[in-house]
Parts: structure tokens; sequence; C-alpha cells
């Protein structure tokens, strides 16, 4: 990314604090030119006091220096707090766009990227953010203020010497251009590897079962060791680089220290400039040389801070896949679940073409599921149909109109989805049903839970529905996450509802639950069902057997096995089960 594209889109994070941004910016000019005043006061102390010998208005003298000083308290407190507020607010409002757009980003995003690299943004790379555009403008802002101020000073005083210590200022933007380049090439690398670590911690954590399971603790040090390593050697670099350029840039800076004292010493030994003004002179040379230095240091550190502010950019500049094509009020309307697939075609980012001129038309009120092997689409369908992705080619029609002239949130919200592998909340029960419909009712709460045959299992906690459920789910069993989600599903009475191989990793009295509740929740919805076990699927109006994409077998399940095809073989393999 070019840095003036960069800035471009930092800039506007700037917007809502302008005023305090403008306050902070007079605060830096008035920094920069009380600066630049003590050298004077040192050169008329000199000249007027020291050299002649009178002292009589030292005292008024001692007042204004004092108020001076005062003065100048009160600007770099302001400096600070200023520049403090503006850098956690900048942090604040980043972190929160770009969790606003990881919401609104589609499925397919997910599968490209993983967790530990989106963590990586969310926090470490936010807060860099937020200092290269507070501390690090601010600092750079002030040390360049403070170098104009001190340059009209030092030209006041005397244009010669100043021509003669401006003389090393080119060489000094030659090395800062050369460092940049190899600073921040090494920045790049340690943000990359930070991401990988995060993952890594990420994975280590949320399998540590697994682990111990396969005895694979070794083997995980080693990786993370590596991506450590890698991590390591990025950072080593960067501090090395960092390490040479200031001392560098010292001794340019000293350099110039050194043109000043040999040609000004040559000028009070031949009478042409004054003790005041030679002492005021190395002053300002020394506090010409203070912000360069500064600048240099913070030049260094902006490096990491621009690497992590790329990342974060990549992220919030990545296309919103899925997006609203119709405008909203159509609230009060309810779906009455006819389905409709219209030569759709899909593949995802990576991979080949999952579906292919797939034709469906699913009534109003019937009870769909599909079967067959990995692979064959099945996932895919319910996928397109839940909007977590978009077709490729055709369209797919809810109700006769693409789907994609519905707004997604109310879309989705006549949607009840139940996945395979339920996820919980931290919180308690309540609250975990209730974020299928945030200002539901306690009753509603109830009520829900009783259809899905919840409500007994519930109730026998001690606590009841403010039993805490853990960090996701994982102080209940899997049978009961899965009726705690099935509720969460069915409290916003949807009007088409998804099982995703929802019955393939819970106990037979929870499946019985479940097929109790399927039957009484179905009348006048469609419902759309890929089940592990044929008892699920068996009185559904339409089994469709999907293979590689199309629609191989339809028809009730003592149709199919009439038919002696795909579906007959797998129920004779099985009884009990499916290969899904």
């Amino acid at each position: 990314m070019q840095n003036k594209s960069l800035w471009r889109q930092i800039l506007p994070f700037l917007a809502p604090y302008k005023k305090q941004f403008i306050a902070l910016v007079i605060i830096i000019i008035l920094v920069g030119a009380v600066d630049a005043i003590f050298p004077f006061l040192t050169k008329y102390v000199i000249d007027e006091f020291i050299v002649t010998k009178n002292f009589d208005e030292v005292y008024v003298f001692a007042i204004v220096y004092f108020a001076i000083i005062v003065m100048q308290t009160i600007n770099i407190w302001l400096f600070i707090s200023l520049a403090g507020k503006i850098e956690t607010s900048v942090a604040h409002d980043v972190r929160r766009k770009s969790f606003s757009h990881l919401q609104n980003l589609s499925c397919s995003f997910y599968d490209r990227n993983s967790v530990g690299w989106l963590m990586a943004r969310m926090t470490s790379d936010c807060e860099r953010l937020g200092a290269i555009i507070a501390w690090g403008l601010v600092d750079i802002a002030w040390g360049l203020l403070t170098l104009v101020f001190v340059i009209i000073a030092m030209l006041i005083l005397n244009v010669k010497l100043a021509c003669i210590v401006l003389t090393v200022v080119p060489l000094l933007v030659v090395v800062s251009v050369f460092f940049q380049k190899l600073i921040l090439r090494n920045y790049r690398g340690v943000r990359e590897n930070n991401a990988q670590i995060t993952a890594a911690f990420n994975e280590g954590i949320v399998g540590v079962h697994t682990t111990k399971t396969l005895v694979r603790e070794e083997k995980n040090f080693e990786e993370f060791q590596k991506f450590t390593n890698k991590m390591y050697n990025s950072s080593f670099r960067a501090s090395i680089y960092a390490a040479m350029f200031f001392p560098i840039v010292q001794i340019i800076a000293m350099a110039g220290c050194a043109l000043a004292i040999y040609f000004g010493g040559n000028g009070v030994v031949a009478g042409a400039i004054t003790y005041g003004t030679l002492v005021a002179f190395f002053s300002y040379v020394k506090l010409f040389f203070e912000p360069i230095n500064h600048i240099a240091r913070v030049f260094a550190e902006m490096q990491n801070a621009r690497a992590a502010a790329e990342k974060i950019f990549n992220l919030l500049n990545t296309p919103v896949e899925i997006t609203d094509d119709a405008a909203k009020g159509i609230t009060g309307l309810k779906l009455r679940g006819e389905v409709q697939f219209c030569n759709t075609s899909f593949q995802y980012k990576q991979g080949e073409a999952v579906l292919q001129n797939f034709n469906l038309h699913v009534k109003p009120g019937q009870v769909i599921a599909l079967v067959g092997e990995t692979g064959s689409g099945k996932s895919t369908i319910v996928s397109l149909i839940n909007r977590f992705y978009q077709p490729s080619q055709g369209e797919i029609r809810v109700d006769g109109e693409n789907y994609q002239h519905y707004p997604v949130d109310w879309y989705r919200s006549q949607l009840g989805i139940v996945l395979q592998t339920p996820h919980l909340f931290s919180g308690t029960i309540a609250e975990n049903i209730r974020y299928g419909k945030l200002d539901a009712t306690q009753q509603e709460i109830e009520d829900a839970a009783r259809l899905v045959y919840a409500h007994n299992f519930i109730t026998d906690f001690p606590k009841g529905y403010e039993t805490e459920v853990g960090e996701e789910g994982n102080l209940l069993s899997c049978g009961q996450k899965q009726l705690i989600s099935f509720a969460r599903a069915m409290i916003t009475n949807p009007s088409i509802i998804i099982m995703d191989e929802a019955t393939a990793n819970i106990d037979t009295e929870t499946e019985f639950y479940i097929q109790k509740a399927i039957s009484r929740i179905l009348s006048q919805r469609t419902c759309f069902i890929i089940a592990h076990r044929l008892s699920t699927i068996r009185s559904a109006d339409r089994i469709l057997v999907i293979s590689k994409g199309q629609i191989v077998e339809d028809g009730s399940h003592h149709q199919l096995i009439e038919q002696q095809g795909f579906y007959y073989n797998l129920w004779n393999k099985n009884h009990h089960s499916l290969a899904i």
C-alpha cells in the first residue's frame, strides 16, 4: 500500500475530533514557539547582565522567565492530554468499525482467514493505528514546527552560522529514507508473524483436548517455536536497523554542532558576534537537532505502526459480498416459505464449482431432506438459502422474488437455523435463547423452550433459566446445548427452518425430543433438513439425493425405497444412520 493512499484512509478517522485536533495543533505551535524563546532569553541574560555586570532588572527578568515556564508547563499538559484522548478515541473507532465490517462480511471471508489473523487486527494493530494517528502525527508536527521556529531564530541571530549548520540536513534526509525502507520491510514481517502466533495461541487453547488426546504437545510446541523464531528474527533486524539509525543521526548532528563551534568561536574572537549570541546559537543548534533525533525515533516506531495500519485497512477494504439491494421498511411482512433455485451455480473462492445450473422448487410448508455423500453440495445448498454465500450465477427466489431484493437482516430474521455443532455464548441460558430475539420477554423465552422440550431440563437446574452455560456452553451436555440452540432458532417464529445435521452429535433421548419438536413446529413452515439419521428424515415430504451438485433422486421415503437406487442402498447399509 502506498504511503499517500494509507494516509488518505487514516485521516478520515480524525474527522470526529476535528476541534480537539485543531486545539492540539495550536498547542503544538505554542510549545514550539516557547521552546524557541528560551535561547533568546539566555542571550539576553549573558549580554545584558553577565557581561555588563548590571543586575538591576534581573528580578523582573526572573518573574518573566518563571511565567514562561508556567505557560510551557500548561502547554505540555494540554499537549499530552489532547493527544492521549485522540489516540484512545481513534483506536476505539477503528476497532468498532473493524468489528462492524467483520459482521457484514460473508462466510467466504472467514473461510480464507484464521481467527488468529482477525484477533491480531482487532487488538494490537488497532492500538498501533491509534498511536500512528495521534502520537505519530503529533510528535512529527511538534518536531517540524520546532525546527521552523529554530531555523528562523538562527537566521535572525546569524545567517552565516545558520546556513553552515543546515548543510547537514540533506545528508539526514538521505539516511532517513534509506533506513525507512529497511525498518518498514522488517516490521511488516513482524505484523504478519504476530498474526500467525495469535492464530497458534487460539488453536492451541481451543483444541487443547484434541492436542492431549493425540499427544501433540511436543509437536505443537515445535511448530509454535518456528513462528516465534520468525518473529524474533524480523523484530531483531528491525531493532538493529533502528539502533543503527539513531547513532548515525546523532553523529550527523554532532558534526553540525562542531561546525557551529568552529565558525562561531572564530566569530567571537574576531568580534563579529557577542558571547550571548554564541551561547544562544549553541542552544539553538542543540534544539535544532533534538527534534530531528526525536522525529528519527518516532519515524522508526511509525514504521511498525504503518505495517499494522496496512493490515487494518486491508481488512476494512475487503468488499462486502452480501449486500442489500432493496429498501428497508418491510419488517411487518412474513414469508410464506416458497423457495426456488433457478439455474443456480456456485463455487467457493478457492475451489471447483459445487453447484452447476441447479434447479429446485419447494412449496410453502414442505419438509425437504437432503441426502448425499460428503462434498456432494448439501451444506452449500442450505448455506445459499441462509444467504451465507451469494450465487455465482442464476438466482434464488423466495416467495417468487429474488431473495437479493430483500434486506439481509430482515430476510435472515425469517429463518430458524440449527447447526450440527451448536454455539452458545458465555452467559445464562435465558440470554442465549434471547439472542435470537433481543426484545423477547421471559414468557417468550420459556414458551420457546417448551416448544422444543427444553423447559424441563432447564428448570431442573438450581438457577433455572439463569444458569450459566460457560464458554461455548461447555458446562452443558451436547444434547442440552442443541435444544437451547433449537429454542433460540424458534423464538422468532421463523417461516423457514434449516437443520444442518442438527441430530448428528446428540444422544437418543435428545433426538427423540427434537423429533417431537419438529412434528410440532413444522405446521405451516418450510423446512430443510440435512440429517445423519434416517429417523429424522423418514417422514419428510421429499427426500433429495444430491450427487456432485445435482439432484439424482427425488421422492418420499417409500418412493425412493421402491426405486432401489442410491437412497435404497443407504437404507440397507444402515437403518439407523446415513453417510452424510
